[in-house]
């Protein structure tokens, strides 16, 4: 499959993504073709190119100069300034210059701290993504967001820098462990939730196939995914106003990655903040109790948490709300979902709304 982002500008740009399970076999020539006279440069997630090296090469992958091959110790805790400054350096040291490529591979850290490197780099270059984690191919590598953290929030540095062409291939999947392919479908059943009832009653009816990885229903929930999110991001590229809508659950969510340091995945935070969010949709009569049954249920099954974990008190999740990069005007923005692909942005929601779920879903 593949699909072309189209975003506004002066000149237009595109953002190509291709999806298959026989990706990666040309994908060497077919950069180098498209960027003849370039230098390319792959910088890999070091746990993905340790697991993955034999199997390229077995493809015929070489690269042409070792300097082009640059690992990166991906994690939440390297996602950081530091980290930005040693890969440039680098580069710097390599030989890479204002034509040159860089090629992310590996998850949603490895793409967001490759895709700013990119966009500040000799004040831009491009960049192309290779995700391998469920969560960086139905999410993070699609829509241009670049980023690294702060101590004081998540993704606060960061920038706009639309990559060239998304490369997915869902046979990284097959060797994805099951605590990642776990938190990949915390994204998959919010992107259901955000507007998309069709995947949403296959992941219901279609729930063992996901889990077994078969690769036809991989292609069909990560092909989904990225249909709406390139239609969102095709319609508000910078997150002025209907882009919010892909943040549903991510209020709650990265309040509660800040309150644990982190310890808390990102899946799972996603899948409280979800589970908050339909709460209080439910309170205001906007959500049945049916559908939030759904919601929970469907998480429960990839042993997704939809209650506080221990040691989350409520009012520290409500102070980390005020350092969300999402917060305007002093105001969260919280995307609550109103039926089975259908949600809405609402402003208006109280603190003590929001407190009393967090209460509620600490006591669970």
């Amino acid at each position: 499959m593949e699909l072309t982002l189209e975003l506004p500008g002066s000149p237009p740009r595109s953002s190509r993504v291709r999806i298959g399970e026989d990706i990666l076999e040309n994908l060497p020539e077919s950069l180098s073709s498209r960027w003849e006279g370039s230098r390319i440069f792959w910088i890999w997630d070091r746990a993905v190119h340790a697991l993955w090296h034999p199997r390229l090469r077995e493809m015929g992958w070489r690269p042409s100069s070792e300097d082009e091959w640059i690992l990166f110790p991906a994690s939440e805790s390297n996602k950081r300034l530091s980290q930005l400054e040693e890969l440039a350096r680098r580069l710097v040291r390599a030989g890479a210059d204002r034509r040159s490529v860089l090629v992310a591979v590996g998850g949603g850290v490895t793409g967001d701290v490759v895709g700013f490197l990119a966009s500040v780099y000799m004040r831009g270059i491009p960049h192309c993504q290779v995700p391998t984690t469920l969560l960086a191919q139905v999410d993070s590598s699609i829509g241009g967001k670049t980023g690294v953290d702060l101590p004081e929030g998540k993704n606060l540095l960061g920038t706009f820098h639309q990559a060239h062409s998304i490369w997915m291939d869902i046979r990284f999947l097959e060797t994805l462990p099951p605590e990642e392919f776990r938190q990949g479908m915390a994204e998959v059943i919010k992107t259901a939730m955000i507007g998309d009832p069709s995947l949403w009653e296959y992941l219901e009816s279609h729930s063992e196939d996901v889990r077994s990885r078969r690769s036809e229903s991989l292609l069909r929930v990560v092909s989904s995914c990225c249909r709406l999110k390139a239609r969102v991001v095709e319609a508000d590229e910078r997150e002025s106003g209907y882009r919010m809508v892909l943040n549903l659950g991510h209020t709650v969510g990265h309040a509660l990655e800040k309150t644990t340091g982190y310890a808390f995945r990102h899946g799972d935070a996603v899948a409280v903040g979800m589970a908050a969010a339909a709460r209080i949709s439910l309170n205001r009569g906007e959500l049945s109790m049916k559908n939030l049954q759904r919601l929970e249920s469907l998480c429960r099954f990839w042993g997704l948490p939809t209650t506080l974990p221990g040691g989350s008190p409520p009012d520290e999740i409500l102070a980390a709300l005020s350092a969300d990069k999402k917060r305007f005007l002093g105001v969260n923005h919280f995307v609550l979902p109103r039926a089975m692909g259908e949600v809405t942005v609402r402003s208006d929601i109280a603190l003590e709304e929001v407190r009393d779920v967090l209460r509620a879903m600490s006591s669970s």
